[in-house]
């Protein structure tokens, strides 16, 4: 082992590179930044010595042979089994590529794509306060620079950006001003629980259907997971038949 390698020794335990590597691999990716810098790096060793400090004590002091530690092990010796099991009974399931396409064929309606705006929006208190935005922007003051300054919106860090959405997303009100304007239009005061709003749409995407390509990993995965469903299913109702049950409920 590389000498550079080694970050502690604890005992007779050695904690490498390695072992901060696959902590940071299996954890949460928000949860492991916390670990990148130095001083978090740092943090992580110290916790794993501790770790290993509180072990070699448990070892000193037998308490791997503690009841409540063995009836521990056993469940978790359990769980992991019948995971294990699990696993084994859907190993087989599989889709080929001519099933993929033959779904697709037969559902078309699965793979369409609503129709969809991108809009951007300034939410003012009143009615009043939007009219004099609105006369701002006819006057010169463009969209973006509106939005920065009156909109209470947290998208005014934006330009009032929404990116895209489709219908049933937005509160009815704005729905029903944002799907009637045209590309690049400016709406009137829009009234909605949350204040006045200014709607400009900046693209419109009509209904589509989705490409076999775009949609083949995604589908792949769901029929996949169809497939390990009914293994898991037909192997469960296979048991019945070997194994005694009784429901009381």
């Amino acid at each position: 082992m590389k000498k550079e390698n080694v970050l502690a020794v604890v005992g007779e335990k050695v904690i490498t590179q390695n072992d901060v590597d696959t902590i940071l691999n299996n954890i949460d990716p928000q949860q492991a930044m916390k670990y990148y810098s130095e001083d978090g790096k740092k943090r992580l060793i110290e916790e794993l010595v501790n770790q290993e400090l509180l072990y070699l004590d448990a070892l000193d002091h037998n308490l791997q042979n503690d009841e409540l530690y063995i009836a521990e092990v056993e469940r978790l010796k359990t769980s992991l089994l019948k995971q294990y099991a699990i696993n084994k009974a859907i190993a087989n399931a599989d889709v080929d590529e001519s099933e993929l396409k033959a779904y697709y064929d037969n559902n078309p309606a699965q793979f369409k794509a609503p129709e969809s705006l991108r809009g951007r929006h300034i939410l003012v208190e009143g009615e009043e306060s939007a009219l004099k935005v609105i006369d701002e922007i006819k006057g010169g003051l463009s969209f973006e620079e509106a939005a920065n300054k009156y909109s209470k919106c947290p998208s005014n860090a934006n330009g009032g950006d929404l990116g895209y959405f489709t219908k049933g997303r937005m509160v009815p009100e704005f729905e029903a001003a944002a799907f009637d304007l045209k590309l690049n239009e400016l709406s009137q005061p829009v009234k909605t629980q949350f204040g006045y709003h200014i709607i400009e749409i900046t693209d419109k995407k009509s209904e589509a259907t989705r490409s076999f390509d775009d949609v083949k990993d995604q589908l792949s995965q769901q029929l996949l997971a169809q497939k390990q469903q009914q293994l898991f299913l037909d192997k469960v109702e296979a048991l019945k038949e070997k194994y005694p049950v009784e429901l009381h409920i």
